[in-house]
């Protein structure tokens, strides 16, 4: 008999960046596991330092971090995370990123720019991540962008039943805020068993954040609209929408998004916007100025969980999302 036989289990170690703390805890606490306690800070030029206060060596090892503002900082914080892990002999390194930073800019729409959510896969493979685990992309096409395995979670089961259980479905159209959002409003709409309406909108491509909406294609007259999109930046593209709606005849219009990125006037855009509801998944820390009565914000952690252990065990992160 030749090599060595061991008798040893697998180990899951879960480790935080300093990111989004709150939605570490949460999955931690699905998983029935602590979040390994790290040792990180900045020094006094910026430059970050990580250390972890426990071995890692064989352990599989889930690293959670949400690419939030300030999104470099903590890109470039797990990205070293990534590499003490790999220097640490992890056994395999999943990383999880519930808000994928940079994937808006998935293709060139232009000569001279950069494809920079391609960049973003590749330095996560080259600081030595085996894996991916990532909740709705901007775009379906950036799974091809990492050299590994990619596990892509869906929130619309846990937005679409949370709409449906406050509105009846009889009186529920659902809207897509751009011709790119039409595939996944139609996924919304097999779901609650609802017509769809499209916003039909022109970007101004030399200006960020100007949109112009030309006209709502469906029948929104008297319905209850949700507004279906994977993120909310600015607010502008989604309050314009909502005012189309409005303009159209709708009785009532509820925002749903998987990421709450609620950057620069967005505070101001949503509160003074007359939608009823914005509903976000945790993915991204809420702005504290944005705890207002017509914010609700649902907790991805038992989807991220669930999928972590499906990971862990050998199992099928795919039938998660069989239903849909």
């Amino acid at each position: 008999m030749t090599g060595i036989k061991t008798t040893g289990e697998k180990k899951l170690m879960f480790f935080s960046g300093r990111a989004h703390p709150e939605l570490a805890e949460e999955v931690a606490h699905q998983l029935g596991v602590g979040v390994v306690p790290t040792k990180a800070f900045d020094f006094a030029n910026g430059e970050i330092y990580v250390r972890y206060q426990e071995s890692a060596r064989g352990a599989d090892c889930f690293l959670i971090q949400s690419h939030t503002a300030p999104i470099n900082k903590w890109i470039m914080e797990q990205l070293i995370m990534i590499d003490a892990l790999k220097r640490a002999s992890a056994r395999s390194i999943t990383v999880i990123v519930p808000f994928y930073g940079y994937a808006r800019q998935d293709k060139k729409h232009r000569g001279r720019e950069p494809i920079s959510a391609r960049l973003i896969a590749d330095l996560m493979k080259t600081a030595g991540a085996d894996r991916i685990l990532t909740v709705d992309l901007h775009t379906d096409q950036i799974q091809g962008f990492f050299d590994g395995p990619v596990d892509h979670l869906f929130a619309l089961p846990l937005l679409a039943d949370y709409v449906g259980s406050k509105v009846d479905s009889s009186k529920l159209t659902v809207v897509s805020p751009d011709a790119g959002r039409v595939r996944v409003a139609d996924r919304w709409c097999d779901r609650l068993g609802a017509p769809l309406a499209i916003v039909h909108k022109r970007r101004d491509k030399d200006v960020a954040n100007q949109v112009t909406v030309h006209e709502v294609v469906g029948e929104v007259r008297g319905r209850v609209c949700v507004l279906v999109d994977d993120m909310i930046d600015t607010g502008g593209t989604i309050c314009a929408a909502a005012d189309a709606l409005f303009a159209h005849g709708a009785e009532d219009v509820i925002v749903t998004a998987t990421h709450g990125v609620l950057s620069g006037p967005a505070a101001d855009r949503l509160k003074n916007s007359k939608v009823s509801e914005f509903v976000f998944t945790n993915t991204l820390p809420t702005p504290g100025e944005l705890e207002l009565d017509k914010i609700t914000v649902l907790s991805i952690a038992p989807t991220i969980a669930s999928a972590v252990r499906e990971v862990f065990e050998d199992g099928s992160v795919t039938s998660l999302f069989d239903e849909q």
